[in-house]
């Protein structure tokens, strides 16, 4: 691996030449996987070896065809960088109810779905990515994980700025000089400079002062980074600590897991996974409590507790054409009294009820994407099932004819194919399952089936291995 002299000298600094090359020697070598399964959704063990830090997660011994497994697809696990997976522990450590919480930086998912997974019941979580089309992709993974309680947003961190002490816990996964991602990007080798890291230090205080009258005091705030370097890292926590007022808080790690300390500073307490050291790949991450009231708090009020403007009044007196969500429809979800329902012209939405206000009071502020479940799209007198309720956990499955594929008419189904299906079956909506996981609708018309799945999310690959590759 040909690596920039400037990363080298400046990396020898702080780790030590017997470190910088054993660093420099892993980097050669192939990036260990690892997953994650979803606990919403396939409670099984995997019989692979555990991630220590982080519940349901796996290193497999082999990288899988994920592609072709039906129940990626179907959002049973998630392929996700184990040291990541770190923020597990940080969530199980520190937050102990309900809480709103946001994910500033979020695609392409793995930290929104690990999130979600490990906050305790009764939260909601803003998913948000500034990209667009990495937007995309997040509310695509936040879909198939098939948890009601998320707002996808495609916001500028400033754009978060209005909604002072909205959250109680935030990650912001910032965007870095990516020095940690070199044996899995070569693009992030090439692109490496001096320059960009401080450019990147900088643009990260930005993103950290945008962010940071949106925490509530006493909430907790997780800053990390997959680079090596001290600028984006130790000095932009004490600069966090210093300049916007916060405690570095430590979190109980075992000394088997190998995760190193900070390097500049012996009594931070801050959390380095290092590839020659930890079985992952480079990352960097810091636990703040928000300890003192900022001036536009002190000036300010709850974004919770403020009424209405006249803007968001005129806009909830309602659509100009309305529709009555049938009671049938509303059966498509279990426990179907924890949601709100909602429709304009086009779909039918639900939204739990209980964080029902919080949504109606930001949805004219945010570009939100994805929130809840839609439940079905409106064509004339015929509401048709979405995918997106195929893939929640609270789909109602007794009251759709559900049809378990094998896994070669699964992949079929996957890449849009249309599914032959015994005669015997009803006519209709149809949701096809893989080993008792709903895949997708289909609408059984006697004599085919019109595949219903998406189209964007289609398998294109034509060369599907021979057997199931699934790894669970």
């Amino acid at each position: 691996m040909d690596l920039p002299k400037e990363f080298i000298s400046r990396t020898r600094e702080f780790l030590g030449e017997e470190d910088l090359n054993k660093l420099v020697e892993v980097l050669d070598t192939t990036s260990p996987t690892s997953i994650r399964t979803n606990p919403f959704k396939w409670n099984n063990t995997v019989d692979e070896e555990p991630v220590s830090w982080c519940q349901n997660a796996y290193y497999l011994a082999e990288r899988k065809p994920f592609t072709f497994d039906p129940l990626f697809h179907a959002g049973a696990y998630y392929v996700q960088e184990a040291a990541s997976m770190f923020l597990d522990r940080v969530i199980k450590e520190y937050v102990k109810g309900a809480v709103i919480a946001l994910d500033l930086c979020a695609a392409p998912g793995g930290k929104s779905t690990l999130i979600r997974s490990a906050l305790p019941e009764g939260s909601l979580l803003f998913a948000n990515e500034y990209v667009k089309n990495r937007s995309q992709i997040l509310a695509e993974n936040i879909i198939k994980w098939g948890n009601s309680d998320i707002i996808v947003t495609n916001n500028s961190p400033a754009d978060y700025s209005q909604f002072n002490n909205l959250f109680e816990f935030i990650l912001t996964d910032v965007p870095c000089s990516g020095e940690g991602m070199f044996r899995k990007d070569e693009m992030a080798i090439s692109e490496w400079s001096i320059d960009n890291v401080l450019n990147c230090q900088q643009r990260q205080r930005e993103i950290l002062k945008d962010i940071w009258s949106t925490l509530k005091e006493g909430g907790i705030l997780v800053y990390s980074t997959c680079t090596y370097n001290r600028e984006e890292n130790e000095d932009n926590v004490k600069w966090i600590s210093e300049e916007l007022g916060a405690k570095v808080i430590s979190v109980p790690i075992s000394e088997d897991w190998k995760i190193t300390g900070s390097l500049t500073d012996e009594e931070l307490p801050v959390y380095r996974f290092l590839p020659h050291k930890t079985k992952g790949e480079g990352l960097f991450m810091a636990v703040l409590k928000k300890s003192c009231k900022d001036e536009s708090e002190e000036n300010g009020h709850s974004y919770l507790d403020e009424k209405r403007d006249k803007k968001n009044k005129k806009n909830n007196k309602g659509n100009s054409k309305t529709f009555i969500v049938p009671q049938n429809v509303k059966e498509w979800l279990k426990e179907n009294d924890y949601f709100t329902f909602g429709s304009n012209e086009t779909t039918i939405e639900a939204f739990p009820k209980r964080h029902y206000e919080i949504y109606d009071r930001v949805k004219d502020k945010l570009r939100i994407i994805h929130k809840g479940i839609e439940i079905a799209s409106i064509k004339g007198k015929d509401l048709i099932p979405s995918h997106s309720l195929a893939m929640s956990t609270s789909i109602n499955m007794e009251m759709f004819c559900t049809i378990e594929l094998d896994y070669r008419s699964s992949i079929a189904y996957l890449r849009k194919e249309a599914i032959a299906v015994d005669s015997s079956y009803p006519k209709g909506y149809v949701l096809f399952t893989y080993r008792g996981l709903p895949l997708g609708f289909a609408k059984n018309i006697g004599n085919r089936t019109n595949n219903l799945y998406p189209q964007e999310w289609r398998i294109r690959s034509s060369y599907p291995p021979e057997e199931d590759p699934s790894i669970i």
